[in-house]
């Protein structure tokens, strides 16, 4: 679904270069196009135009129901910049309680075969008190906006590395104080491969402490939410990796606990989604999977979600974020179409370029009609 210009510039350039850096060359490059009166009205025009197709859920007004996920702007340094694009909301981190540098470079690596990514970026990040001064920033510039063009920002948070398990609970609400009062909505991310031991918080009786601490801390610091829910909405990210009875333990959890949704999934430590040259790469490398080869899995997963959700707790409000694998206008419309209220997309823009959300959204609309 890329331009043939992104995809001549894409073959012939970005992907001889260390992913890591074309990525930091990239959204340089877009946060100066904003910087600049006529570029970014040029960006908006060009990028942006008839992506309006209204949408509440979380009880937040949505421009539209494509979003980009989490990892992208991991210090929210260019909200504005990247709505420019179309995307209807923009959810920035992992953010954690403590600055880290993540792991050891290299950490991002493209999969060309099958149009997958494979990273173990280790929720590097400047700490929640750094990403609260950038993210109060953007607001500052969102709100220069006409108001039916703002983004909705979601804020995603994670355990930093250092942190014992048992403090984990502790350290989430750390990051929560910071930032929950510039969040439209927060999600708790428990299910990165890449940091050791987190995917171990998915179990209930870990999960359960966090969710009521991040809960509990927003209450206290937010005393006017965007939401008309009357809070910040709360969202957990899960693995596509859970046992499908684990998912169903998870989502009978968030119902018991009043988690507002559900993101679905992160990326995928199973090497079995590739063939060829990446799944000869993938074996030698650690990290985890996204992109095309985690299409299936994430559908499957929004599918036993909301059918166990139909079954087990009909007429919940739970809302629902398909991530993984969105490529095209008809991804987006087949994800809404099983169920899911919104949808993100990360490497479908890597590889479909700064024209690839807008295209996206306005397809799925007609598509829809």
């Amino acid at each position: 679904m890329e331009t043939p210009l992104y995809s001549l510039l894409f073959r012939a350039v970005l992907v001889r270069m260390d992913a890591e850096r074309a990525h930091h060359l990239s959204f340089s490059g877009l946060r100066a196009f904003d910087r600049t009166p006529v570029m970014r009205e040029a960006l908006s025009l060009a990028c942006g135009r008839g992506t309006e197709d209204r949408a509440e859920v979380l009880g937040l007004r949505f421009r539209n129901r494509l979003g980009l996920a989490a990892g992208f702007d991991k210090d929210g340094t260019g909200v504005r910049a990247l709505s420019r694009l179309g995307f209807g909301h923009i959810e920035i981190g992992t953010v954690t309680g403590h600055g880290q540098p993540g792991n050891d470079r290299p950490r991002l690596f493209r999969l060309l075969g099958g149009r997958g990514i494979l990273n173990r970026m280790g929720f590097n990040n400047r700490g929640a008190r750094e990403a609260a001064f950038s993210v109060a920033d953007q607001r500052r510039l969102i709100d220069e906006l006409p108001e039916d063009r703002r983004p909705v920002i979601g804020i995603n948070i994670g355990k930093t590395k250092v942190v014992e398990p048992e403090q984990a609970a502790e350290d989430y609400a750390r990051s929560t104080r910071e930032l929950a009062a510039l969040a439209d909505y927060l999600v708790i991310n428990v299910s990165s491969p890449n940091t050791p031991g987190l995917r171990d918080l998915q179990s209930t009786a870990a999960l359960t402490p966090i969710i009521r601490a991040v809960r509990d801390t927003a209450a206290e610091v937010v005393d006017r939410p965007r939401s008309t829910l009357g809070h910040v909405p709360l969202l957990v990210k899960i693995a596509p990796d859970l046992a499908d009875e684990d998912i169903r333990a998870v989502v009978d959890l968030a119902v018991a606990e009043g988690v507002d949704g559900l993101v679905l999934t992160n990326t995928t430590i199973d090497r079995e989604v590739l063939a060829g040259g990446d799944l000869e790469f993938a074996l030698r490398e650690a990290g985890g999977i996204s992109g095309r080869p985690l299409a299936e899995r994430s559908m499957d997963v929004l599918r036993l979600v909301r059918r166990h959700l139909d079954a087990a707790h009909p007429g919940g409000d739970l809302a629902l974020v398909s991530v993984g694998g969105i490529e095209s206008h008809r991804d987006v419309s087949a994800r809404l179409g099983a169920g899911a209220d919104l949808v993100q997309a990360y490497s479908g823009m890597i590889f479909g370029g700064p024209f690839w959300a807008g295209r996206a959204v306005r397809g799925a609309r007609r598509r829809r009609w």
